[in-house]
C-alpha cells in the first residue's frame, strides 16, 4: 500500500474511532439506556419461559441473545434522527470523516454497547441458574458477530431521510420483532414449522443464537460455518446499504 493511501486509512480508522467515542459518551453511556438495554430483554424473555420447564441450558442463552440484540441495535437507529434533529449531521459529514468512517463508527459503538451489556445476564446465568459454558469460543464468536449484525441493522435504519425519531422507532419495531421470532430464541429451531424453519436463515439473530447455544451445550441448527459467515455477510451487506442511502439521502438534500 503507498505510504499516501495507508495515511488516509489511518486517518479515516481515527475518525471512525472519534465518531464511536462521540456515540458512547452523548448518546449510550446513559442511565436509562443500560438499564432498558439489560431488564427489557431478560424480562421479557422470562415471561414467555413462566411456568415452562425450561433448562439453564436453554433458557439462558436465549437471554443472552435477546440482550445482545436489543442492546446492539436499540440506540443506532436514533443517532443520526437525533443529529439531524439538532442540526449536528451536516457538520459532521462535511467534515475530514468519509461517511465510511462515520458510518463505520456508529456501527463499532453499538456493537461495543450490546457486547458489554450482554455480559450481564450472560452472568446472571452463570452464577444464579447455574448455566455451564462448555465452548467458550462459539460463545464468544456468537456475541461479538452478533453483536456486530445487530448494530449495523440499527445504523441502516437510521438511514432513510427523517429527523423523527418516533418514525424511526416505528421502523425499527416493524423490523425486530419478526426477526426475534423465526429466529429460534423461543422456540427451538428443529422444533419449529416449516414456515419458521424457511424463514430463520433470514434472520441475523438466528445464526448469533446458534452460536450462544452452542457455546452452551446445546445442539448446533446450522453448519458451524455458515453461523460465522452469516452474521459476517449481514454486517457488511447491512454497512454497505448503510451507506448508499446515506449517499442518496444527502445527495437529495443539496
Amino acid at each position: 500500500m503507498p505510504p499516501s493511501a495507508k495515511s488516509r486509512l489511518l486517518r479515516q480508522v481515527h475518525a471512525a474511532y472519534v465518531v464511536a467515542k462521540k456515540d458512547a459518551v452523548i448518546y449510550y453511556l446513559k442511565p436509562p439506556v443500560i438499564s432498558f438495554g439489560v431488564i427489557f430483554p431478560c424480562f421479557f424473555y422470562l415471561a414467555f419461559a413462566a411456568g415452562r420447564d425450561v433448562p439453564a441450558g436453554v433458557m439462558v442463552p436465549g437471554m443472552v441473545a435477546m440482550a445482545l440484540f436489543f442492546t446492539a441495535s436499540a440506540v443506532g437507529p436514533l443517532v443520526t434522527p437525533w443529529e439531524r434533529q439538532a442540526r449536528t449531521w451536516e457538520r459532521l459529514v462535511t467534515s475530514p470523516a468519509s461517511l465510511w468512517a462515520i458510518i463505520a463508527g456508529d456501527i463499532a459503538a453499538g456493537m461495543a454497547f450490546g457486547a458489554l451489556l450482554s455480559l450481564v445476564p450472560l452472568a446472571l446465568g452463570i452464577g444464579l441458574a447455574g448455566a455451564e459454558v462448555s465452548h467458550p469460543a462459539s460463545l464468544v464468536l456468537g456475541i461479538l458477530l452478533g453483536a456486530m449484525a445487530f448494530s449495523a441493522l440499527g445504523v441502516l435504519m437510521a438511514a432513510p431521510a427523517t429527523d423523527t425519531p418516533s418514525q424511526v422507532m416505528m421502523l425499527s419495531n416493524l423490523v425486530r420483532l419478526p426477526l426475534i421470532f423465526v429466529s429460534g430464541v423461543f422456540v427451538p429451531l428443529a422444533a419449529m414449522p416449516d414456515w419458521g424453519r424457511a424463514l430463520a436463515p433470514f434472520s441475523p439473530l438466528s445464526y448469533s443464537a446458534d452460536l450462544i447455544r452452542v457455546g452452551f451445550g446445546g445442539q448446533p441448527y446450522f453448519p458451524p460455518g455458515a453461523s460465522v459467515a452469516a452474521p459476517c455477510c449481514f454486517g457488511v451487506g447491512f454497512l454497505v446499504l448503510a451507506r448508499m442511502l446515506h449517499a442518496a439521502t444527502r445527495a437529495k438534500s443539496r
